[in-house]
This record gives structure tokens, sequence and C-alpha cells, in this order.
């Protein structure tokens, strides 16, 4: 039986989400993210805020130049999360397979429930109706033969949009001469770099397949099949256990140049990447350390580690590769774990065999945290769960950064 997959995409929901719960900002540029006075970039936008020309990853500073005007906030992640959680309890009734793209965003198999194009957008209609009846969102969905044409069906008639895309000859017709970023994995470099070669449209890529290999490889048989609508992926469920690395990261509101204070910042983001590993059971073999200096140049250093599976082994992993780095100011910060598996071995040496090795982790961690509460007279130790939200993160490493001044 041919494949027929729903991609269901809401329709700027951090934006929406904020709408549905305070109606006084209907209608109005929003937009969610930094607030102009800060560093930091928009997340997303209602519609109003787009027609300024402001969009998803922009500059704050760029996004309050086109639109003054406009109401700007910061993300809400748990409120966003308890209506994402509650969006796919809809989506799973109707699919065979679903695969999470983001809060917002799924691949649905609807094949076997589906059985017809007509069962599709059944399916999909009722989807539609539920979010809006259930949640107060809208969506746009696509169904399609093939992921990539899913995706771009979903795109086609936004915001709480539908259309469909049966066949092969269908998507060709589509987009054959569309820009080549219509394309998935067309992002702006690889664009650029084909519209160098005098490629720009589809249908140049469809004329130009042995160029667009030899410059891309792989990946340009890759664009060169979607372009003529090959595309059999299967929908694939998201599995924690397949997490390949977990990181958290801070930009700061101000260059950082004390070293002892990015010493406390990484702690912390410590214990963030161990609460969201250790939460979907997984141990990491190596640690990362990202920095964005003043300058904006971009450095990073790893490490593989015998052992990463406590917050202050991560700790003293990353503090390693903090003292091995330029000091000079710090724009952000960022600290990950990766080579996760949910096998937590390590290779026993002597020490094993007459310490503790937990027991002395964990007394290390207490001390850390308990130092670390009476240096910035915060109460980190009965306060834990609540820096595991983004925003009180970022708001308690800016309190702690004024501190310090």
């Amino acid at each position: 039986m041919d494949q027929i997959i729903i991609h269901v995409d809401m329709d700027a929901f951090y934006a929406s989400v904020e709408v549905r719960d305070d109606p006084s900002l209907k209608g109005k540029p929003l937009i969610i993210g930094s607030l102009p006075s800060e560093r930091g970039v928009v997340a997303t936008c209602s519609y109003e805020a787009r027609k300024f020309g402001v969009h998803s990853a922009m500059n704050i500073k760029e996004a309050y130049r086109l639109c003054p005007e406009g109401i700007y906030m910061h993300p809400d992640f748990k409120k966003y999360r308890e209506a994402s959680d509650r969006l796919h309890e809809i989506w799973n009734e109707y699919a065979s397979a679903s695969e999470y793209l983001s809060l917002d965003e799924a691949y649905l198999d609807v094949t076997r429930k589906a059985v017809t194009f007509e069962g599709a957008r059944e399916i999909a209609m009722t989807i539609k109706r539920r979010t809006r009846e259930e949640l107060g969102l809208s969506c746009s969905v696509g169904v399609a033969y093939s992921k990539t044409a899913a995706k771009t069906a979903s795109e086609e008639k936004k915001p709480d949009g539908y259309f469909e895309i049966r066949t092969p000859e269908d998507f060709r017709e589509l987009v054959v001469d569309r820009d080549v970023g219509v394309l998935y994995t067309v992002g702006k470099k690889t664009a650029e770099k084909l519209n160098r070669y005098g490629i720009n449209t589809v249908r140049d890529i469809r004329n130009n397949r042995d160029l667009v290999i030899k410059l891309l490889g792989k990946h340009g048989e890759w664009i060169s099949d979607i372009a003529l609508g090959i595309d059999d992926r299967k929908v694939t469920p998201y599995k924690p256990e397949d997490t390949k690395s977990i990181s958290r990261e801070l930009t700061f509101q101000e260059d950082v140049s004390d070293f002892d204070f990015l010493d406390d910042v990484i702690f912390l983001l410590s214990i963030m990447v161990d609460e969201r590993a250790g939460r979907i059971g997984l141990f990491g073999k190596g640690v990362s350390l990202k920095m964005t200096y003043g300058d904006m140049k971009n450095i990073t250093r790893s490490s593989i580690v015998q052992s990463c599976d406590t917050a202050q082994e991560i700790y003293e992993s990353a503090k390693s590769l903090l003292n091995g780095v330029e000091r000079r100011p710090v724009r952000l910060i960022g600290l990950g774990v990766y080579n996760l598996s949910k096998e937590n071995w390590r290779q026993m040496d002597f020490d094993d065999y007459l310490f503790d090795r937990e027991a002395i982790s964990e007394e290390r961690f207490r001390e850390r945290l308990s130092g670390l509460g009476k240096k910035y007279g915060l109460d980190f130790e009965g306060n834990l769960e609540k820096l595991f939200s983004g925003e009180t993160l970022y708001r308690t490493v800016e309190y702690m950064r004024k501190c310090v001044r």
C-alpha cells in the first residue's frame, strides 16, 4: 500500500497560545522571544508582526527596528509544553505512527487508518476541528503521498489551511518553477551555493542533476530526488533513548569577563543537562563546552570522559574545558553531553575499591551548591526544580551576573 502522510503545523504556536489566554492581544503584532532592551532573537511572532517583516530567528533589535509598535514577550515554555502534550494526544488517536519535529509540528502516518485520501481528508478536518474546539488554536494540515510533499502541502494555505498532494506528478507540477528553497533541506547557504551556478528554481535542479550532485555530493543526490517528487522515508516515532546529545546554553545581556562567574554558570548548566539526561534515562560519555566571544567568534571544546553520569562529574569535566580557553569577554556559553546511551558503564580503577566514588561526588555537589547559594544569597538547594524552567534559569543567571559587576 502506498503511504498516506499528514503533516500538522500549528499556526504561530507560541503567539497563538498567548492570544488565546489573553484575547486583548488578538490582531496585534506580537513578538515572542527577548525584549527589545535585551540580547536575543525572535522565537516566533503573530501573523500581524510578520507583515512588518519580522520572522523567527531574527535578531530582536532588528525586529524592533521593523516593528517598534509590537508587543514583546518572553516565552512561557511550561504553558506551551502543556498545550503540545494535549495536541499530541489528539494526533496520536488518528495515526499508526507519529514523528514529532517540535512542540507544534508532526508527521502522522495515517495509511492504515485512512485507507484512502478521502479518509485522510476526513481525519485532517477532524484534527483541525478538535484543535480549535479543545485548545482554542488553529493549525495548517497537509496530506500527501510522502513526508516532503506533506510538509509542502501544509505550507500551501497557511494559516488555518488544508492542502493535498496525491502523487509525485502533482508535487512536481506544483513546485517546478518555484525557488530552490521550497525543497526540504535546502537552506539559505545551500540555496546561495546553487544560485551562484545559475540554479535558481526546482526546474533548474531537475535539468542540472549532475552539476547539483557535483556541488553538494550526497546532499545533492537527495535534493535532486525530491525535486522529482521521490521521497520514500517512513514516519519514524521519536524515542528518547535515540537522543545523541543534550545541551543548554545562555546568552548574557552584557559580555562577561569574570571567569569565576562563568565557572558558576557552567555548574548550573551541568545540573540542567544532568536533569534532562536522567529524565530520559541516558548517560553520556563526552562533555562539550560552547562559547561565543564578544566579537561573535564561536569556539567549541569537547572531551571524552570515563564517566559523566552526575551533575558534579559533568561540571568537573566542563570546568577543565573552561580552564583551557582564551580569557576574554564572553557573550554566550553552552554546555552539553554527548555519546549518550542507556548503559551506565565505566571501567573500575583502584580508587573505586578504596572509596565510595558516588558518595564523594554527591558530597562535592552539595558543597558546591551550598557555596553558590551563600555567594549570591539564593536558595539553590530548595529551588532546584524551579531552575529547570529556561526562563527561571535565565533570570537567575542575570541576577548573579549583576551581583559580580
